[in-house]
């Protein structure tokens, strides 16, 4: 009986390292299968989009190009930036998305302020650019469809994205689904927010800073006038961008 019985427990024994080596076995071929199928993301800034594309299919990702930003430090065709970073593991197919640069800006922003939204468009593909964001107004000065503001203005310098936001005149009976931010500098600080609180935006807490008296000029430069305590001096987003009534705007007053 007693030998019967060490005969099971020895049967068993074996049974059960036979289990545990199968099971450490799979968890192994679990893991060799799991790292196999990851990979490092390369470092891509400042390669063309070819190379770029060349190296993250030769490791099983996919390059999408997501924009396309003006840049004065990186030549057009260039990758500016990208996402995941490099260094990080993914998964192969992963997508890594990028913004390519289009060199340093060259074109001129045309003024489309008065003309027609379709005539607009016209002229801002003409000129390389495209049509972004395009809010409307009820506005009962100007015929419907009639640009009343853009983002960036005419002849704008170092922009970054090649498109123009447009601010279109709608029916007066239409809600309006976006604003022009107005320039609000040396506005006093209640004015400006009667502006905006008109539109129906709100604004933070202003933030007052000191400002340095401004030198006395001498030759031919002509004196700056003081900043006037009160005033606004600076403000978030800059005048020209769309803004609307989820905003709160940021307003810098001089003290």
């Amino acid at each position: 009986m007693i030998r019967v019985f060490v005969n099971f427990f020895q049967v068993a024994s074996l049974l059960l390292l036979l289990v545990a080596a199968g099971l450490l076995a799979a968890i192994t071929t679990m893991h060799f299968a799991t790292h196999g199928a990851e990979v490092q993301v390369p470092a891509l800034k400042g390669m063309t989009v070819a190379e770029a594309r060349s190296q993250t299919s030769g490791l099983g990702l996919n390059l999408d190009v997501d924009n396309r930003y003006y840049s004065a430090a990186v030549a057009a065709g260039h990758i500016l930036t990208q996402s995941p970073p490099a260094g990080a593991v993914v998964r192969r197919e992963w997508r890594v998305r990028v913004s390519e640069s289009l060199g340093p800006q060259r074109v001129d922003v045309p003024d489309t302020v008065g003309s027609t939204e379709r005539i607009a468009a016209l002229r801002l593909r003409r000129a390389g650019l495209g049509v972004g964001v395009v809010a409307q107004l009820p506005w009962a000065n100007a015929s419907e469809g009639t640009v009343l503001a853009q983002d960036p203005p005419a002849h704008a310098q170092g922009i970054e994205r090649p498109s123009v936001n447009l601010l279109v005149s709608a029916p007066d009976d239409e809600t309006p689904d976006g604003y022009v931010m107005p320039d609000l500098a040396g506005l006093p600080v209640v004015t400006a927010q009667a502006e905006l609180a008109r539109m129906g935006i709100g604004t933070t807490p202003p933030i007052f800073v000191d400002v340095p008296v401004a030198p006395v000029g001498s030759g031919t430069t002509p004196p700056r006038p003081p900043v006037v305590p009160g005033s606004v001096i600076a403000q978030e987003p800059v005048a020209g961008g769309r803004v609307d009534r989820s905003n709160r705007v940021k307003l810098t007053v001089a003290r």
